[in-house]
């Protein structure tokens, strides 16, 4: 029998049933989220630069419309496959519920190395690519939008290939676009943003004062440098920051400005005057108010998360807590915002910018960055309500919420009986 716990697909099914049955709804529920309704593997050739044809595998899967089209990423990695993908919709269904967007759940991608096909390669790749789901997708159907080695460049493309084939614009086919072809003001710091945003909610709830709160962040890519310089100005004192290249500590709190333009000059945190050298095992146990795992999956394990100290972990990475250490965790009274919300700021914007499209109307920074904290704020609150009426960790409470607004579409449908 698989293993459940290493098959993403497994995983997500489990997390359905759970769902379900803490919920008490009926058993047609779990009949129709334990799987996608569509799913499709296409064939995409590729001319290489030395005349070849390479025929690559891609995948889109679309788990549920209920609620409106249905909404995901597309990767380009050697280790994309089927039931990764399926996974990877469902999940997206939870996180476009649980924010209260007209999507369901969408995902796709290639099996490819992009490190070994030069910048012409892969803009066939991404046009072919879209030739062979057309069909399937549309601003009103399926919205992709970028994910694990793919860009606002590779949409891009992929866009006007559609916008081709349909022989007319179709900006609203796919979300992650350069501003100048119909992005959104405020994309790029979302998902950093978003998480600030649903951990200072969290926090008011267990009346921790944000603004007084002592803050480490491990990872100072996208998500973890604006996570940090946010709560830098919201008040907070960032203690500590890490990269790949090590991490860095000063209890006194991190000048961010200083060290914003150190990385900016540098490329990296090492060598940064204003703090002390410390590990990223270190980090993680440090005794502060909220810590944010902004980096890579799998960093708060069982083997170390009775040692974390922090009252709330942020997830901004996909996965940094195993379920394992989940379970420890919440006993030890440690609230984490999961993943689900905690890096949906991406696709809360993604969804302004499907929406600005529609409309031909164009939004400020400023009124992205509004709308974004009601949405994350008002995803919060009802998880916690959930997490609260039932007792469970704030990721289970994720899916209640999420499952729950499903099956409500899906009844008043028609779909249930």
């Amino acid at each position: 029998m698989a293993d459940s716990s290493l098959n993403p697909y497994l995983r997500a099914q489990q997390s359905f049933r759970e769902a379900v049955d803490i919920l008490g709804l009926e058993a047609a529920v779990f009949d129709l989220l334990k799987q996608p309704m569509r799913f499709f593997e296409v064939a995409v050739p590729v001319v290489r630069d030395d005349g070849s044809l390479e025929v690559f595998t891609g995948y889109r899967s679309q788990h549920n419309d209920a609620l409106g089209p249905t909404k995901g990423g597309l990767r380009f990695h050697p280790n994309v496959d089927a039931d990764e993908v399926r996974a990877l919709s469902m999940w997206m269904t939870v996180k476009c519920a649980l924010l209260r967007l007209p999507y369901g759940g969408g995902k796709g991608g290639v099996r490819c190395d992009v490190d070994q096909l030069s910048e012409a390669e892969i803009e066939r790749l991404s046009r072919e690519y879209i030739r062979a789901i057309s069909l399937v997708i549309g601003p009103d159907k399926d919205i992709p939008a970028p994910d694990v080695s793919t860009n606002p460049q590779i949409m891009a493309w992929m866009v006007d290939e559609y916008s081709r084939i349909r022989g007319e614009n179709t900006f609203g086919l796919i979300t992650g676009k350069p501003l100048v072809i119909g992005g959104s003001r405020g994309r790029v710091e979302a998902t950093g943003r978003g998480l600030v945003f649903a951990t200072r909610q969290l926090a008011l709830a267990l009346g921790i004062d944000f603004s007084k709160s002592v803050v480490a962040v491990q990872g100072f890519g996208n998500v973890g440098s604006v996570a940090a310089e946010i709560c830098h100005h919201l008040g907070a004192t960032v203690v500590a920051v890490s990269d790949k290249d090590g991490g860095l500590y000063n209890s006194g709190g991190i000048d961010m400005g200083q060290l914003m333009e150190y990385k900016k000059t540098h490329r990296t945190l090492a060598g940064f005057s204003g703090a002390e050298p410390i590990s990223n095992q270190d980090l993680l146990e440090l005794p502060v108010d909220v810590l944010f795992p902004a980096a890579l999956e799998n960093q708060i394990t069982a083997d170390n998360a009775k040692n974390i100290r922090a009252r709330i972990v942020g997830e901004g990475a996909n996965g940094p807590t195993t379920p394992e250490a989940d379970a420890i965790l919440f006993e030890q009274g440690v609230m984490v915002v999961p993943d689900v919300l905690g890096n949906a700021g991406g696709v809360t914007v993604s969804y302004f910018e499907w929406v600005q499209n529609q409309t031909r109307l164009y939004w400020s920074e400023s009124e992205v960055n509004r709308r974004l904290e009601e949405y994350m704020v008002d995803a919060m609150s009802a998880m916690h309500e959930m997490h609260e009426r039932f007792g469970v960790t704030l990721r289970k409470a994720a899916y209640l919420v999420a499952v729950e607004r499903v099956a409500q579409a899906m009844r008043v449908r028609g779909w249930l009986r």
